[in-house]
C-alpha cells in the first residue's frame, strides 16, 4: 500500500466517508435520553469483539508495539466518540457532518506543524473553499453546545488521522483498530459509572452496527493516510456530506434547501478539481 497513488487514496477516503455516514445515522435513531457514556462504552466493547479474531489474520505483530501512540490515539478517539453522540443527537445529520468536515482543514496546519508537510497552493485553496462551504451549510448565527461538540469531533478526527503516521507499520489494520478501541475501555467504563444511569443493554445492537460502519471508515483512513501526505488527500473527506444529505432526507425527513446545495457545491467541486490536478501532476512525473 505504500505505493498507492494519490487518486486511489482519495477514492478510498470517499468510500470510507460514505460508509461512516451510516454509523452517524444509527446514532441518530437513539432516544434523546440515551445514556451517552454507556453507549460509547458499548461501541468500544463491540468494536474490540469484532476486531479480536481478525487481528490474527495474516502477519501478526506484538500488540505492545507503539503502545504509547495507541494509548494517545485511543483516548482521543474516545473523546471524539462522546462528543459525536452529543452532536448527532442534537443537530440535523447533514449539518453536523458539515461541521465534522472541518477536520481536513484542521489537518493542513497540524500536518505542517507536526510533520513539516509542504502545502501546495491547490491543497490550501481546496481546504479554504471547503471550509467556506461548511460555513454556508451551517449558517452560524450563534454557537451552541451541539456545534461546539461537533467542532471538537472534527479536531479529534484531524489529530487521529495525522497520528496514524506514528503507529508501527508492521501491525495490520485490524490490530491497529483493536488497540485504538481496547485502550479506551477502562476510561469509558469509568465514565459510564460516573454517569450514574441504570444499565440498559437495549442499544447494544445499535452500538455494534455503528461500530461496524465506523471501523470500516477508520481502517480505510489508516490505509490511505499511511500511503499519502494528509495535505494531498484530506479534501476527499468532504465527499461524505453528499451522503449525509441523502441519508438525512430519506431516513429522517431532513429536507435540504438551496443554501445546503450551494454549500455542498463549494465543498465537492474543488475536491474534483484537486483530483484532476493531482492526476495531471502524476502523469507529468511519470
Amino acid at each position: 500500500m505504500n505505493n498507492m497513488t494519490v487518486g486511489l487514496a482519495m477514492i478510498l477516503l470517499v468510500i470510507g466517508n460514505l460508509i461512516a455516514v451510516f454509523s452517524d445515522a444509527l446514532i441518530k435513531t437513539l432516544s434523546e435520553d440515551i445514556a451517552v457514556y454507556q453507549f460509547v462504552l458499548f461501541r468500544q466493547i463491540t468494536a474490540a469483539l469484532i476486531l479480536l479474531p481478525l487481528c490474527f489474520i495474516g502477519k501478526k505483530t506484538a500488540f505492545k508495539q507503539g503502545l504509547k501512540w495507541h494509548v494517545i490515539r485511543g483516548h482521543i478517539w474516545l473523546i471524539g466518540a462522546v462528543f459525536m453522540v452529543i452532536a448527532i443527537s442534537s443537530m440535523p445529520l447533514a449539518t453536523v457532518n458539515a461541521i465534522f468536515y472541518a477536520a481536513p482543514l484542521l489537518m493542513l496546519p497540524l500536518a505542517m506543524v507536526l510533520f513539516n508537510d509542504k502545502l501546495s497552493k491547490h491543497a490550501v485553496g481546496v481546504a479554504i473553499f471547503g471550509f467556506i462551504g461548511v460555513l454556508i451549510v451551517i449558517r452560524p448565527t450563534h454557537i451552541d453546545w451541539a456545534a461546539i461538540a461537533a467542532l471538537i469531533v472534527a479536531f479529534t478526527m484531524a489529530v487521529n488521522n495525522l497520528l496514524i503516521r506514528k503507529l508501527p507499520k508492521q501491525q495490520n489494520v485490524f490490530q491497529t483498530l483493536f488497540m485504538t478501541n481496547i485502550v479506551g475501555i477502562p476510561i469509558a467504563f469509568a465514565l459510564a459509572l460516573y454517569e450514574g444511569k441504570p444499565w440498559d443493554f437495549t442499544p447494544m445492537l445499535t452500538a455494534a452496527g455503528s461500530s461496524s460502519f465506523i471501523l470500516i471508515y477508520a481502517g480505510i483512513c489508516i490505509v490511505a493516510y499511511r500511503s499519502s501526505d494528509a495535505s494531498k488527500i484530506a479534501s476527499a473527506e468532504y465527499s461524505g456530506l453528499l451522503c449525509a444529505v441523502a441519508v438525512g432526507f430519506i431516513w429522517f425527513d431532513e429536507i435540504p434547501d438551496l443554501t445546503m446545495a450551494v454549500g455542498t457545491l463549494f465543498i465537492i467541486a474543488p475536491l474534483l478539481w484537486l483530483a484532476k490536478i493531482e492526476s495531471k501532476n502524476k502523469a507529468l512525473v511519470s
